[in-house]
C-alpha cells in the first residue's frame, strides 16, 4: 500500500511519508479481518503446490476456449451456432476460497461468464453457447476441489 502512496503521491518529504503510513495503518486495521483469517495459513504450503499444478491444465483450458470462441466468432452462421444461456449449479466444494478461485476460473475461460455465487456454493454462469455450457461443473470443479484439500468424486 505505501508503494501505491508513494508513487500516486509523488512526494518524499517526511510530511506525505507520514501520511502515507498513518494512511496505510488505518486500511490495514479496518481490513485486516478480510485478508488475513486464523485458518488461512494452514496447509500453506501444499496448497501453493497443488494450486501451480493446476494452473497449466487451466491455462491449456483458456487456450482451447480461444480457439473454440474464435471459430465460433469467424462461422458464416454465426447467429445460427450461438446459444446463450444462463446455468444454474450447486457446487459441492464447502471452502470459501475454493468456491472464488471456482467461480473466477470460469470467468477466465472464453465462453463463460459466472454471474452469480452464494455462500452456499449456488452459482449461475452464463455460457455463450451449448459447447461452452457442457462441462460445467465437471472437471474443472474436481480440480479446484483437490487444489484445496476437498474430496469431490
Amino acid at each position: 500500500m505505501m508503494t501505491t502512496w508513494v508513487a500516486l503521491s509523488g512526494k518524499l518529504d517526511i510530511f506525505h511519508l507520514s501520511l502515507g503510513v498513518i494512511s496505510c495503518v488505518i486500511v490495514s486495521l479496518f481490513s485486516s479481518d478480510l485478508l488475513i483469517t486464523a485458518t488461512t495459513f494452514k496447509g500453506m504450503p501444499g496448497l501453493w503446490l497443488r494450486f501451480f499444478l493446476y494452473l497449466p491444465w487451466l491455462i491449456k483450458e483458456i487456450v482451447l476456449a480461444n480457439l473454440h470462441l474464435l471459430k465460433l466468432v469467424f462461422h458464416p452462421r454465426l447467429l445460427d451456432e450461438i446459444n446463450p444461456k444462463l446455468i444454474q449449479f450447486r457446487s459441492r466444494m464447502n471452502d470459501d476460497m475454493g468456491l472464488v478461485t471456482f467461480a473466477n476460473s470460469i470467468t477466465l475461460t472464453p465462453g463463460t461468464i459466472t454471474v452469480s455465487l452464494s455462500v452456499f456454493g449456488d452459482y449461475v454462469v452464463h455460457a455463450i453457447d451449448d459447447a461452452s455450457a457442457e462441462p460445467l461443473p465437471g472437471e474443472m470443479e474436481k480440480r479446484v476441489a483437490t487444489v484445496f484439500g476437498e474430496d469431490h468424486d
